[in-house]
């Protein structure tokens, strides 16, 4: 317990850092875009909390002969919701679309969480829900939300959205396969492996996310002003 105590720890300061950095960011991103770009202080802001409670011993059950961290199951149904919920305001999507994307996420980590505390072979029944409610989450961030994003975003913009989707998408993809290779599943990767392959998943996904967004709503920021001060001089 002792080794997973100090990958908690280490998430921890990870999401302590990368928090004090995106917060340092609101500063630097156009006023415009702020109030979205609260959600991307939010998600690691969120995650402290369950490291700090995780690395203190709070919030693990017993289940099926293994611990799980229910804690971090509520971080992930609050934080992976975000994530979407950015991507659509970023992409311009409805408000169908954009409903739809969130509540199928936070279903994923539900039925993720279901499967984790339940006995085979019922919890891969319930993984295999959370796996086709996630392909939904893909098929919408690669269809409707993307095709927003090209109707109604600049060249650079729309770059933006596909990197912060193919960024978030392709780590969120490792995650099953811990559950499936941990104690959840088949026991291939034992427990202390499994918490620190997760917490630097989640530090990357969380604070990567983030620091990716911010550069980029500086550059488009630093073009804006740009194109404002060639404006102003061809009015002169």
């Amino acid at each position: 317990m002792a080794t997973i105590t100090t990958w908690f720890t280490l998430g921890l300061l990870g999401e302590l850092l990368g928090t004090a950095v995106l917060a340092y960011g609101y500063t630097l991103v156009p006023e415009e875009t702020r109030k979205r770009y609260l959600l991307l202080i939010a998600i690691p802001g969120i995650a402290i909390v369950a490291y700090a409670l995780m690395a203190l011993g709070f919030g693990a059950i017993q289940s099926q002969g293994h611990a799980v961290y229910v804690i971090r199951y509520i971080d992930w149904l609050l934080t992976t919701p975000l994530n979407v919920l950015f991507l659509a305001l970023l992409a311009g999507a409805n408000r169908g679309d954009t409903v739809k994307l969130v509540v199928l996420q936070a279903l994923t980590i539900v039925f993720g969480f279901a499967g984790a505390i339940t006995p085979s072979p019922v919890s891969y029944a319930l993984f295999a829900v959370g796996a086709a409610l996630f392909g939904g989450v893909l098929y919408l961030l690669y269809g409707n939300i993307a095709t927003a994003a090209k109707s109604t975003l600049s060249d650079i913009e729309i770059s933006l959205y596909r990197t912060l989707r193919n960024f978030v998408v392709v780590l969120w993809l490792v995650y099953p396969v811990v559950w499936l290779l941990g104690a959840p599943g088949l026991g291939l990767m034992d427990v202390e492996t499994a918490s620190l392959v997760v917490v630097y998943l989640d530090v990357v996904t969380k604070v990567g996310f983030g620091i990716i967004a911010l550069l980029a709503m500086m550059d488009l920021g630093s073009v804006s002003e740009t194109d404002e001060e060639m404006t102003a001089v061809a009015g002169d």
